[in-house]
C-alpha cells in the first residue's frame, strides 16, 4: 500500500512539474513582449473604445495602423453619431484630421514618446516593460499585467490592466483606472494583424483627408444649425457655472461658459461652417499634444484647445492645473450636463 501511495505521489509531483515548466513566468513574458517590440514591423487592428466619463458611456470604433518606427493612423468613429476623426503621425508631424469639416491640424511639437496611448500596442509594451513593480497573472488564455500609465497631465487615471493572447501577444483588453481601479476607458481589441503590408502614401496627410472624405455626406451648411452645449462632468472644488452666454457668428455659433469661484475656468464652444476644399490648409497648433480618449488636444500654458464632432472647444484657466485641465476636458463629452 505504501509503495503505491509513494508511487501516485510521484506521478503526481511528474504532473506538476510538467505543468509548471509549461507555464512563463513574468520575467519570460516580458522578455518576449522585447523580441516582439524589436521584431515588430508594423501592424493593424480594429477596436471598441468605451470611455465612462460623462453622464452616458460614448462608445468608439477604432481602427489603427502602425508602421515601424513611429507611424501611426488612428481612425476614431463615435458609434452612435456617425462622426469621424483621424489622428496621424508621419515625417511631418502629428495630424489630427475631421474629414467631414474638411479639417485639419498639425502639431508644432511631436506627439511625447513618453506618455502611454491605450489603442497602441508598441505603447502597452513599453508600460509592461517600464514599469519593475507591474503585477502580473495568468489565466488559460491571457496574460494579465497591471501597470501604472504614463500620462503626463493626468494622474486622475493612473492604472491600467493589460490583457494579451498567450497565442501571439497581441493586445486582447486594456482598461484605463481611476485611483479606486474603476475603469474609465476600455479598449477591446479584435482583427490583430502583425507585420502587415503598408502602400507608400498610407499615411500621407492629404491622401488621408481625400479617402476619409469619399462618400461621406456633405454636412449641414445652415448657419442656424444647433449643436449641444457640453458641460464638464468633472467637478472642481470651488468652480461654479455662474453664466452661459450664446453668440451667433456670421458663419456659425459660439458658446461662452463661465465659471467662477476658487478655481475659476472658461469653456468656449464654437461651431464653423466647413470650408471648401480648395481652401483647406493644415492649421498649425500651438502646444504640446495631449491625449483626451477620444480625440487629441493641444495644451498650451492655462489653455487646452480641441475639436470633437464637428465642435471646436476651448478650456481656459490661470488658476487651474495641467492635471486639472485636462481632467476637464476628457469629462467634456456625452449629453450635455450642467
Amino acid at each position: 500500500m505504501r509503495k503505491k501511495l509513494l508511487l501516485l505521489f510521484a506521478g503526481l509531483m511528474a504532473i506538476f512539474v510538467l505543468a509548471a515548466c509549461g507555464s512563463k513566468s513574468q520575467d519570460d513574458v516580458v522578455k518576449d513582449l522585447n523580441g516582439k517590440l524589436e521584431d515588430l514591423t508594423g501592424y493593424k487592428a480594429d477596436a471598441k473604445m468605451t470611455l465612462k466619463m460623462g453622464k452616458d458611456p460614448q462608445v468608439y470604433n477604432v481602427e489603427i495602423w502602425h508602421k515601424d518606427p513611429s507611424y501611426y493612423r488612428v481612425n476614431l468613429k463615435n458609434a452612435k453619431q456617425d462622426q469621424s476623426q483621424m489622428i496621424l503621425r508621419n515625417d511631418e508631424g502629428v495630424f489630427v484630421l475631421t474629414p467631414a469639416l474638411n479639417k485639419s491640424f498639425r502639431f508644432q511639437s511631436d506627439s511625447p514618446q513618453n506618455s502611454s496611448q491605450a489603442y497602441l500596442y508598441e505603447s502597452l509594451i513599453k508600460d509592461i516593460i517600464q514599469d519593475k513593480d507591474a503585477k502580473f497573472s495568468s489565466t488559460k488564455d491571457f496574460y494579465v499585467f497591471e501597470t501604472k500609465t504614463r500620462y503626463q497631465n493626468n494622474k486622475m487615471l493612473p492604472f491600467q490592466e493589460i490583457k494579451l493572447n498567450k497565442s501571439d501577444l497581441s493586445p486582447a483588453t486594456v482598461k484605463v483606472m481611476d485611483v479606486d481601479h474603476n475603469p474609465l476607458v476600455t479598449v477591446e481589441f479584435s482583427n490583430v494583424k502583425f507585420n502587415a503590408n503598408f502602400d507608400k502614401d498610407d499615411f500621407d496627410m492629404k491622401k488621408n483627408m481625400t479617402r476619409a472624405q469619399v462618400g461621406m455626406p456633405a454636412m449641414a451648411e445652415s448657419k442656424d444649425s444647433a449643436f449641444t452645449v457640453k458641460y464638464p462632468t468633472s467637478k472642481i472644488s470651488g468652480s461654479k457655472l455662474i453664466d452661459e452666454k450664446e453668440v451667433n457668428l456670421e458663419d456659425g455659433k459660439r458658446v461662452v461658459l463661465t465659471y467662477e469661484g476658487k478655481k475659476p475656468f472658461t469653456l468656449v464652444q464654437e461651431k464653423i461652417l466647413a470650408k471648401p476644399a480648395a481652401t483647406s490648409m493644415p492649421t498649425v497648433v500651438n502646444g504640446d499634444p495631449v491625449d483626451l480618449g477620444y480625440t487629441i488636444g493641444a495644451i498650451s500654458g492655462h489653455t487646452i484647445t480641441w475639436t470633437q464632432n464637428g465642435i471646436d472647444y476651448m478650456l481656459a484657466s490661470k488658476k487651474l492645473t495641467e492635471e486639472e485641465l485636462t481632467t476637464l476636458a476628457r469629462s467634456v463629452q456625452g449629453d450635455g450636463v450642467k
